[in-house]
């Protein structure tokens, strides 16, 4: 097992060895372990439903839900919050926001993410096996009209439009990832860059706008 990998059990000859060559990941995982019942409270608070198997929260995440609107989340969830949980130093905790009734986000097994914004007025949806690089964003909606007179009368009016985020999706820190937006199965954005149309399955894309870079190789399972 590489350094880089997590142990297969916390009370282990590997976490043991780990413990003792990267004490900070030791902190973290007891920090984490403290914090289990005040997480699991403020989730419930909040309105969202624990996942079933292996949630790991480093630091409280922000979780901003409308009471008429849907926020679930599968298991083996991995948010990162603390500027010491990842080495990029996440500017904030993660924030998940449900801003409307009616509003759906919906993430699936495995997810994980540093730092950065999910921002919901419509519908978000994130498939399985997805990682977010730190201090991404991830929003559906304009916030504020683009014409003035309507921003005047109505300035929380924004257009808003799906985003869909497939299975095995990585998506590298300081991302944009705006309205209407689809991300193909297994595609990559590289990192700082602004995703304003589709991106079909299989490829890295990058840039602002990002644009498809080239084609990934596809792997056997």
């Amino acid at each position: 097992m590489n350094d880089h990998s997590s142990p297969p059990a916390l009370f282990s000859v590997e976490a043991l060895r780990l413990a003792l060559a990267m004490p900070w990941k030791a902190s973290n995982e007891l920090e984490r372990l403290a914090l289990l019942p005040a997480a699991r409270l403020y989730v419930a608070l909040a309105g969202v439903r624990w996942g079933g198997a292996g949630w790991k929260l480093y630091g409280l995440p922000l979780i901003q839900k409308h009471r008429q609107s849907t926020l679930s989340i599968g298991d083996h969830l991995e948010l990162r919050s603390t500027a010491r949980s990842n080495p990029l130093g996440p500017h904030r905790p993660v924030i998940l926001s449900t801003r409307r009734p009616g509003a759906i986000l919906t993430i699936g097994d495995h997810f994980g993410m540093t730092g950065g914004s999910i921002v919901c007025e419509e519908q978000i949806t994130i498939g399985s096996r997805v990682t977010v690089g730190a201090n991404t964003i991830i929003v559906d909606t304009d916030f504020h009209p683009l014409d003035p007179h309507q921003r005047q009368r109505t300035p929380l009016d924004g257009a808003t439009a799906p985003i869909t985020i497939e299975d095995d999706v990585f998506i590298g820190m300081q991302c944009l990832i705006l309205k209407g937006v689809t991300i193909g199965v297994g595609s990559v954005i590289g990192a700082g860059s602004v995703v304003t149309r589709d991106v079909p399955p299989g490829v890295i894309a990058a840039g602002n706008p990002a644009q498809v870079i080239r084609k990934l190789a596809v792997l056997e399972p």
